[in-house]
């Protein structure tokens, strides 16, 4: 992908910036620091337990990032694992109460489930997504109208309040391509999302321009995968893969379903999904291709 820059776009106020994403980036940096303390020092996850009065599985979830911390445990930890130097300890401790700030999207905590959380949090501090959706138009490249049908569909005995509610969500959501500090979006949109009508004719037609207006940003790569390709590699369901900016963070693969949603975080996992989504760009339309494409849909309306 390209190098990119987003100069020119101002911060909008309220969109969540890189020193207030919530605590699961936090949780994730300290935790691998942590971890890379431990083993420098040969302790087992064990040890580090007896020591915090928890058992070895908490441990590995504090450094995963899974859960918050307390204060005291990681100064107990720290002073294990041999780190006296102060302005170290209070770096780390100053990140551990971070860590236990509430999320930025605790105002829709009443729409947000609980599996779905930590997700809008990773996604706000992401450098590079990259995704494949077979059946809707990606949640970050849709318009209100599009969003509002779609959210419709799933929860069609809300309220018109917690639908409003849930599109204002993820129009806050979007505000990170327009970021000073945009991450690189690379998404590929199974040809049947755009041609299944959510919202009518004409909402659809406003989707398909903003696909169109959207992937001129230099960030944003927007391909289609036609059906003319057949089977690929993706056929299981959505997919999105996250990048971080901090080296000691590992990538996150997310695959949503229905009633939760699975973060793969190993790296034999995570090297394959990157590997399926390498070859679903290739097989995808090239973005010539897919403008084409959209503007054949645009005339056929």
């Amino acid at each position: 992908m390209e190098t990119i820059e987003a100069a020119g776009h101002q911060r909008d106020a309220g969109v969540p910036d890189s020193a207030h994403m919530g605590p699961t980036l936090p949780r994730m940096v300290l935790g691998a620091q942590l971890r890379r303390l431990r083993e420098a020092r040969g302790i087992t996850a064990e040890e580090a337990g007896e020591t915090i009065r928890a058992s070895h599985s908490k441990i590995s979830r504090l450094e995963l990032g899974r859960t918050s911390f307390k204060r005291r445990d990681v100064a107990d930890l720290l002073t294990l694992y041999g780190v006296t130097d102060e302005a170290e300890r209070a770096t780390l401790l100053a990140m551990a109460k971070q860590a236990g700030m509430p999320g930025w999207w605790q105002p829709y905590q009443d729409v947000v489930p609980p599996w779905r959380q930590a997700y809008l949090e990773l996604e706000q501090a992401a450098t590079v997504i990259r995704s494949y959706e077979p059946t809707f138009v990606p949640e970050l490249l849709q318009t209100p109208g599009y969003a509002r049908a779609v959210i419709r569909s799933v929860h069609h005995e809300a309220p018109q309040t917690e639908i409003d509610r849930r599109v204002e969500l993820r129009m806050k959501r979007q505000r990170i391509l327009r970021r000073p500090d945009a991450p690189k979006l690379w998404t590929i949109i199974d040809e049947a999302a755009l041609r299944r009508s959510a919202g009518g004719t004409a909402t659809m037609r406003d989707q398909l321009r903003h696909l169109i207006d959207i992937a001129q940003l230099p960030q944003v790569t927007v391909q289609v995968m036609p059906f003319s390709r057949g089977g690929h590699a993706a056929t299981a369901g959505p997919i999105t893969f996250l990048r971080f900016p901090e080296d000691a963070l590992p990538d996150v693969v997310f695959l949503e379903q229905l009633t939760g949603g699975l973060y793969i975080d190993k790296s034999a996992d995570i090297a394959h999904y990157w590997h399926v989504l390498n070859r679903l760009g290739i097989e995808a339309h090239t973005q010539r291709e897919t403008r084409a494409l959209i503007d054949r849909l645009l005339r056929d309306m």
